[in-house]
Formats: C-alpha cells, sequence, structure tokens
C-alpha cells in the first residue's frame, strides 16, 4: 500500500526498523563514520516522493523534516526531477571556477534581485553551507581587514574548523578540537522564552535590550573592540539551538550597531531561507533590515548539494584567486536551483505561510492541552515545540522529548529535535493542511504514549 493522496497516513507494516533496514544499519556501523548526530530512531530510506518517506520493507512514514529542512520542494517533485534529468544530459560539470557557463551568472543575478541585501549583489558558489559560512568568514576579514567575529550561544554555523569556531549549540560539536581556530566571542541570542539571566521568560525587547548591552558596554568596552571586528554572525531563526526566532527590535539594533562601527552583518539563512519561515528568507520578516553577506545552502536545490555566499557587490572585492572551489556552482546544482526558486515563487512560499499557521495553531491547542509543552514558536514550516517538566518551573524535559521522537517514529511520522528539548518542524514546503492534521494526531498519540 502506497499512499496516493494528501490525507492518507503513514503505512506501518513491520517491527521498526525491519529486516532490510536492520541489515543497512548494521553496514553502517561497519563501514561508515561513527561522528554522525543520528536521533535514537533509525530510519533507513529506500524512496522518496513528495511529503512521503518509503524504507526498505515497505514502511512509509509521513516526512516532517525533509532532510533538515533541504527537500524544499518535496522528495523528487518531477519538475526538479526534469531539470536535474535535463541538465545531465547537456553538461555535469566543468569548474566553474576556472572556466564560464551560464549557470553561475543566471543563480547570481537571481540571488542579487531576492535576496535581502542592499544594491548589486555577488554570489561565491560552494558545496554546503558551512562551506558558504567559511566563504563569509573570509570575506570579512579581506574586505575590513580585521579578524574578531561575534557569535551567539546556541548558534550552529557548521562543523569545518572555523565555522565550528562559530558554533556553540552542543558540547559535543566542539569536544576533542581545543582551541579555536578564529578569534570568536559568544554572547547571549534573545530567547524571549528563556531569557539568559534566569532562564524564565520574558518580554522580546527585554532580551533584546540586554543582548544589545551586553555587546556595546560590556564587550566593546572590555575584550573585543569594535574597531577590530570583522563582522557578527547571526541566524535570524536559530536553527540547531531550538528554533528560536529573533525579535524584530534586536535584528534593527544589530543593524545599526554594524552600521556605526564598519561590522559586516553575516546572516546566516542555511536552514531558514528558501521560503522556510513563509518568506523567501527569514530577514525577511523585519523589514528594512539588509544583510551585508548572506549564507544559504539546504533547501536552495531540494536536495542537490550547492552552497552560496551573497554579499554586496562592493564587498565582494577580493583578489583572482583568493577563494575557489572545484564542485561550486555545479550546473546541475544550479538547474535544480533555479527550478526550485521558480517554484518557491509560484506557490511554495505562500503555502509555507498558510499551512504553517495551521499546524502552529494546532501545536498551540495541544500546548493549551499538555503540560508538557512550555512553548511553540516559529514561523511559516519552521517551527518547534519546547518540552518541559511542567509549566511552571519550566526545566526542559530532553528525555520525554527524545521519548516523543520515537513514538512518533514508531507511529509513521518524521521529525527530529533540536535545541535542549525542542522537536523542529520542517516538513517540505509542499505539505497540506491534511498532512498537517494527520501529523498532529500522531504527535498528540506521540505525546500521551510518552509522558
Amino acid at each position: 500500500m502506497t499512499p496516493t493522496t494528501d490525507n492518507q497516513k503513514p503505512v506501518i507494516k513491520t517491527e521498526l526498523p525491519g529486516p532490510n533496514a536492520r541489515a543497512i544499519v548494521e553496514a553502517d556501523a561497519k563501514w561508515v563514520t561513527p561522528s554522525y548526530p543520528r536521533p535514537d530512531y533509525k530510519l533507513v530510506a529506500e524512496r522518496a516522493y513528495g511529503v512521503w518517506i518509503e524504507d526498505p520493507d515497505g514502511n512509509v512514514f509521513l516526512d516532517c523534516n525533509a532532510g533538515v529542512a533541504v527537500c524544499s520542494t518535496g522528495h523528487c517533485h518531477p519538475e526538479i526531477v526534469k531539470a536535474i534529468t535535463d541538465q545531465t544530459q547537456r553538461l555535469i560539470h566543468l569548474c566553474g571556477t576556472d572556466f564560464y557557463y551560464r549557470h553561475m551568472p543566471e543563480l547570481g543575478k537571481k540571488l542579487s534581485e531576492i535576496c535581502p541585501i542592499e544594491g548589486p549583489a555577488k554570489t561565491h558558489f560552494a558545496n554546503s553551507g558551512a562551506e558558504a559560512i567559511e566563504t563569509a568568514l573570509k570575506l570579512a576579514m579581506y574586505h575590513t581587514r580585521r579578524q574578531k567575529f561575534i557569535s551567539f550561544f546556541g548558534s550552529f554555523h557548521g562543523r569545518t574548523l572555523g565555522a565550528l569556531s562559530l558554533t556553540s549549540s552542543k558540547k559535543a560539536q566542539r569536544l576533542g578540537f581545543m582551541r579555536q581556530a578564529l578569534d570568536v566571542v559568544h554572547v547571549p541570542y534573545p530567547n524571549k522564552f528563556r531569557h539568559f539571566a534566569d532562564d524564565m521568560p520574558c518580554d522580546g525587547e527585554k532580551v533584546s535590550r540586554d543582548v544589545i548591552n551586553w555587546i556595546e558596554n560590556r564587550l566593546f568596552k572590555t575584550t573585543t573592540p569594535p574597531e577590530e571586528v570583522a563582522g557578527i554572525i547571526l541566524e535570524v531563526v536559530q536553527g540547531e539551538g531550538g528554533y528560536v526566532p529573533a525579535p524584530t527590535s534586536f535584528v534593527k539594533e544589530l543593524r545599526r550597531i554594524c552600521d556605526e562601527n564598519g561590522i559586516m552583518l553575516i546572516v546566516d539563512e542555511v536552514q531558514s531561507g528558501m521560503g522556510r519561515t513563509g518568506k523567501m528568507f527569514a530577514l525577511d520578516h523585519h523589514d528594512g533590515v539588509k544583510a551585508d553577506i548572506m549564507c544559504l545552502a539546504k533547501g536552495i536545490a531540494s536536495g542537490l548539494p550547492i552552497g552560496a555566499c551573497v554579499a554586496r557587490a562592493e564587498i565582494m572585492d577580493w583578489h583572482k584567486g583568493a577563494h575557489a572551489s572545484t564542485f561550486g556552482g555545479n550546473p546541475v546544482c544550479i538547474a535544480s536551483a533555479l527550478k526550485t526558486i521558480e517554484l518557491l515563487e509560484g506557490g511554495l512560499v505562500e503555502n509555507a505561510a498558510n499551512v504553517g499557521a495551521y499546524l502552529k495553531s494546532g501545536l498551540e491547542t495541544l500546548k493549551d492541552r499538555y503540560d508538557c509543552i512550555g512553548d511553540v514558536r516559529g514561523m511559516g514550516l519552521m517551527l518547534g515545540v519546547e518540552f518541559v517538566t511542567d509549566k511552571t518551573s519550566l526545566k526542559p524535559d530532553a528525555a520525554l522529548r527524545d521519548r516523543i521522537e520515537v513514538a512518533c517514529f514508531e507511529r509513521g511520522l518524521i521529525i527530529l529535535g533540536c535545541g535542549t528539548s525542542t522537536i523542529r518542524w520542517s516538513p517540505p514546503l509542499i505539505l497540506t493542511k491534511e498532512n498537517a492534521d494527520v501529523a498532529l494526531e500522531i504527535f498528540e498519540e506521540a505525546i500521551k504514549a510518552s509522558v
């Protein structure tokens, strides 16, 4: 049995994982690095279509994770498959950093048009989000002739050594790698559900003021002179840190600080970009605020590996040979990215806003019903549900979150944790309200079975 309509449910035929899936998991343990941060449940994908994933034993799951916010147009969207197939029949690869093909300027022009950056922009193409971040760091240092950076606690920007200097969402990401590769100082993120002073809820304006004060009156006056700071790296919605949106007042104040001190505002939209929040970029929710440099990846090409660092043209002023990539800007990946953007602009961003609001409303109903849900937050189809021991102490309950993850998997729903005790919802942007109803029903069943 294979789901063929939007309102059908998952189909679980075997124990999970089934025998064929178990064999793959066992082979993986033998031949693949153990460093991958996989969850407690064992999903083995054999094929996928739309919002559904099928494992090698014929079990079918409703996917509300999308490969961690990657498969933005759903799995194997026919127009994406056609764009990829057509391109593979014409040109699969030619190193675009040595030679030329039309795809790079086509996507570069499109990104200049849609990215919230003041004036014309230029793009450096990479293969991943971490590579896009590395590009941004090098570019900011080159352009400003400065070496210091400011990042935020709870941030995730990648695991390569430069990006790892920014990353601070989990101990495991840094354990064993000694000193930072770059001069980075971390400050609290403006999380209105958990103010950094007491871990309790507060007004978004207050936590924004307190973080800005920390930067201007603590960092700048002691360890981190602003004239030595090359860039401040911001996730407008923290991803791995718990799907936490930054208040508009904070984003605007950060822009002011950068303007006053000649600092590059580097916006990491690797997870939040490409329509996920109900606008093309999360920064678009904060009217008038523009980035100097933006980093993109994940959902930009519906599953193909491509990253992009987009910057104001006058910032991307480095010399020939300063930075390049053999595979960055691969023509097949760009063909998929151009078709993805076309589909996003053709209705999927709007669908993310509409269905996201519907899903969020359903999650808020569950929050009212269950004391273990402390917070529901986010925009569009980038939603976080934070689990707590009770609604008075609001102590994070990571163990409960993990049990709910597994209980959802056992019932055919794919979700994934983030932060200390949060479950993230990052489904394909083709999700329907009927799909959301099915997901909410399973999610509630999993909560009941786990508390």
